[in-house]
């Protein structure tokens, strides 16, 4: 086992844990883990970090044991003008989609509440794990706006337009169960195995093809938003890509000599 390695981002609520192959985004602003300006900044820093981290195969986004993230910061949205969410709104953008575009397998680790902006960054997540008493939900119509960070795109291609429409025009919460029934979240466990749950899952991808995983996310994350023949096209270039890698050669040949699932690869 090796030992924690920590990367400060540009504020302190903000850090990445690296531990055998795993890296942990640590969200940590007590109580809620409200996502002001400064952490959303910070969350699209510290997926640059593990993006660029070769150390790195898999990615846990995690607000700690009591709560993942109870939405955007309001009293610091409640001083902006228009004209200041005009610059900011495509930013905030920008940062979530630094999350989504990890090109490594992600799993958001949900304790407590994951509301508005808190959901949002969930759903950038390449799977999902909650606790049994995690609630989640977008409840900005009741302030009289809308999701701004993906809410309104991620969730209906997450579960479908009509229960994303639920969900967003009354701004209910959701619990555990009801959001696995519907396809919000992955897995549900008990509140103290979240974590726990979500290394187990990362462990899986950790000294996997790196290249093949990531040629893997990017065919489904960009074919899912086209038609299927540009969908098809996309997944052929890719799939002609990763011939080129170390990994393809380590894995078929182990294949041939040893049979399935024996492969050492070297993430190259």
């Amino acid at each position: 086992m090796s030992g924690v390695r920590t990367i400060e981002t540009s504020t302190e609520h903000v850090r990445v844990e690296v531990e055998d192959g795993i890296a942990t985004i640590r969200i940590d602003r007590p109580k809620m883990n409200p996502l002001d300006v400064a952490v959303q900044d910070a969350l699209g820093e510290a997926a640059g970090i593990v993006s660029a981290d070769a150390e790195v195969g898999a990615v846990i986004i995690y607000g700690g044991e009591k709560v993942f993230a109870a939405g955007a910061d309001i009293k610091e949205m409640q001083a902006m003008s228009y004209t200041d969410m005009v610059d900011r709104a495509a930013v905030i953008q920008e940062c979530f989609k630094a999350v989504a575009h990890i090109p490594k397998p992600t799993i958001a680790a949900i304790t407590g509440y994951a509301l508005g902006a808190g959901c949002e960054l969930a759903m950038c997540a390449d799977f999902r794990i909650a606790g049994s008493d995690a609630r989640l939900g977008q409840p900005e119509i009741l302030l009289g706006v809308i999701p701004g960070a993906g809410g309104s795109q991620r969730l209906p291609r997450l579960i479908g337009p009509a229960k994303a429409k639920d969900l967003v025009f009354s701004g209910r919460m959701v619990e555990a169960d009801e959001a696995l029934a519907i396809g919000l979240v992955d897995e549900v466990v008990e509140p103290d195995q979240v974590y726990a749950a979500a290394r187990a899952r990362a462990q899986r991808y950790v000294g996997g093809p790196a290249y093949a995983l990531r040629a893997a996310k990017e065919a489904i994350d960009r074919g899912i938003e086209t038609d299927l023949d540009t969908g098809l096209a996309i997944e052929a270039m890719l799939f002609a890509g990763v011939f080129a890698t170390e990994d393809r050669q380590i894995g078929m040949t182990s294949f041939v000599q040893d049979g399935p699932g024996k492969a050492k690869f070297t993430g190259k």
